[in-house]
């Protein structure tokens, strides 16, 4: 299984960075390749992404910083996209996010998912500078 980390350097402090994106409600303004949009469904949430709709929550830890994001087309199967977010001097922080190639998605998709993430940086970057 293949899997790429990319981290991004933001100038605000890990506390805001971490509220942010460890809510679930905040999706739809940063992952905009991954979340076209976000619905509750009783308890669980449901993101439609552009192949299909998926189950997905957010185990987050304000302590550690660590988010571990997971989706699926089923609960119990769901995969596992850990990220964390780290204190940096001066008020500045990095998050770090580990894209994990799954064995049923094609290359093309992965490549096409790990380039999105540039983009969603720079969405959570504007939400929290």
């Amino acid at each position: 299984m293949n899997n790429r980390t990319k981290t991004v350097t933001l100038n605000a402090p890990r506390e805001k960075v971490f509220d942010y994106v460890s809510n679930i409600e905040n999706l739809p303004e940063w992952a905009t390749g991954f979340c076209k949009e976000l619905n509750k469904v009783g308890k669980d949430y449901k993101v439609t992404t552009p192949d299909g709709e998926v189950y997905f929550w957010i185990d987050a830890d304000r302590k550690s910083g660590v988010m571990d994001m997971f989706g699926g087309h089923r609960k119990d199967e769901a995969a596992c996209w850990p990220a964390r977010v780290v204190n940096l001097p001066d008020q500045t922080s990095v998050l770090i996010f580990t894209a994990v190639h799954m064995p049923d998605v094609p290359d093309e998709v992965f490549e096409m998912q790990c380039k999105s993430l540039d983009e969603e940086f720079e969405n959570i970057r504007r939400a929290v500078e």
